[in-house]
């Protein structure tokens, strides 16, 4: 036990400190930066992309956290690819934060340990509500995301881009939480989560 806590613990700070690996290219890397974005869209645009990072960097907390006393075979094949997929999300919100000369949330590690936290309690409580707190964290950023979809501005087709496919690909999680038998959370629990979330995103808006 004492070995897979350390291994947690390093896979953290990588998480944390080291620019992610990508495993597959950015989905805007055919499209031009625009010429027409101004500073002030720049710096709103990079807060996003902030935004978007740190719950990528929640989603990697998340999955470890389920992992960690998960003993089921099938959810921990479909949990190490969705978790890979979110790398990929956290590289490319990385790189376009770097590219619109914005910055990480400060909160990162808080949000990192929390979200481990979270999944390892989920994972112990019950196997089919731990899949249905999946599910519902993924409909949630679906649902997060879609808003960031309509903030940006149009002429930011390479930041649209990201945020479109990062979409989809929550919502194919989620998808794939439900076909695993995720069971449906009670709605005071769906409303602590919205609520939640939306205090995450206004902190690392601005933070």
């Amino acid at each position: 036990m004492i070995d897979r806590i350390l291994i947690e613990i390093d896979r953290g700070l990588k998480v944390l400190s080291v620019s992610p690996s990508q495993n597959r290219e950015r989905p805007d890397r055919d499209i031009r930066e625009s010429s027409s974005l101004s500073s002030s869209e720049k710096i709103i645009h990079s807060k996003y992309m902030r935004v978007n990072h740190s719950g990528e960097i929640c989603a990697q907390g998340l999955y470890r956290g389920q992992l960690f006393f998960n003993k089921n075979k099938d959810i921990e094949s479909k949990l190490k690819a969705s978790a890979l997929e979110e790398i990929d999300h956290l590289s490319w919100c990385e790189s376009r934060i770097n590219e619109l000369n914005g910055s990480k949330s400060k909160l990162n590690p808080f949000l990192y340990i929390s979200s481990f936290g979270i999944g390892a309690i989920a994972s112990i409580v019950d196997e089919k509500y731990n899949l249905g707190f999946l599910s519902e964290t993924e409909s949630q950023v679906s649902k997060h995301l879609q808003s960031h979809i309509k903030k940006i501005a149009p002429s930011d087709k390479k930041t649209l881009k990201i945020i479109k496919v990062m979409k989809e690909e929550e919502e194919a999680h989620k998808q794939s939480a439900l076909e695993m038998g995720a069971a449906q959370l009670p709605n005071s629990i769906k409303k602590i989560m919205g609520i939640t979330s939306k205090i995450m995103t206004s902190i690392t808006y601005k933070i």
